[in-house]
Order: C-alpha cells, then structure tokens, then sequence
C-alpha cells in the first residue's frame, strides 16, 4: 500500500475546502435568520421559478417529508409560495415570494463575497481552470455512479 501525504490528499482537500467555505458562510449570516440548508432550497428556487417539491428533494438529495417540512417552515416566514400545478393538482411548484428578493441578493452579494476571499491571489485564468477542472471531476464522478450503480466489486483506487 502506498504511504499518502493526506495533506494532498484529493478527497480530503475538497471536504477541507467545503466545510471551511460552510462555516465562514453561516458565520456571516447568522444574523439573517437563515439556515445554509434554507439557503440552499431558495437558491434552487431560484435558479428554477416552479420547480416541484419532488425535484427539488431529488436535486437537494433530502428526503421528500424533511423538505415538506422545510418548506413548511420558509412558508410560514413568507418566502416562498406552494402553487398547485395546472395539469396535476398533486404536484406542487414552488415560487420564491417578492417578500424574499432583499434576502437573496443580500445573501449572494455575502457567497460572492466568500468566494473572492476563497480565490484571493489566484489569478482569473487559474480560477477559470479549478472551476473546469472541479466540473469535470463532477461529471466524472455522475458518470461513475451512473455505470456503477449496484456498487458491486467496485473500487475507487482502481
């Protein structure tokens, strides 16, 4: 087995890098009264105006009652609007509310700003090439699962 210097160490290195970038961003919004995992669901919202509730728990990989439950929660404080849809009224879209919109630019203009601080020094072209190269190790890894996706026999150190 090879000796491994963990401080190089792929794998490591990129939970390092998400969990230091997760803390710094809850220490920034605290005072917003927004959790990251709120967070997350309004940023998906609004990327996609309507998604439904099922592909959003999909998207967010949670479970479809602890995201009701969350949607639940982002209702009640008036940011988001549950909307039957017009072809199947079982289905759910999910809409940001006009209520919200001050708190999403706050919020992006503060991730905007923990990422300038996460990139400061690197220059724009190397930035450029970490964010290709992060993408296609994502895709690598969708790729991955998708052909192996029993799990089976399978080993990463391949």
């Amino acid at each position: 087995m090879l000796e491994e210097n963990l401080d190089r160490n792929f794998g490591f290195l990129t939970n390092d890098v998400a969990r230091l970038l997760q803390n710094d961003f809850d220490r920034r919004v605290r005072s917003l009264g927004i959790t990251r995992a709120q967070w997350r669901v309004l940023m998906w919202v609004y990327r996609t105006p309507g998604v439904t509730q099922s592909e959003l728990a999909d998207t967010l990989d949670v479970q479809k009652a602890a995201l009701g439950r969350m949607l639940d929660r982002l209702n009640d404080k008036g940011w988001i609007k549950r909307e039957a849809d017009s072809g199947d009224r079982r289905i759910r879209r999910v809409h940001l509310s006009k209520e919200v919109k001050p708190l999403i630019t706050t919020m992006r203009k503060i991730a905007a700003e923990l990422r300038a601080a996460a990139m400061q020094g690197i220059p724009e072209a190397d930035r450029e090439r970490f964010v290709d190269t992060l993408l296609l190790v994502k895709n690598n890894l969708i790729a991955f699962q998708g052909n192996h996706s029993n799990g089976a026999g399978v080993s990463l150190n391949e």
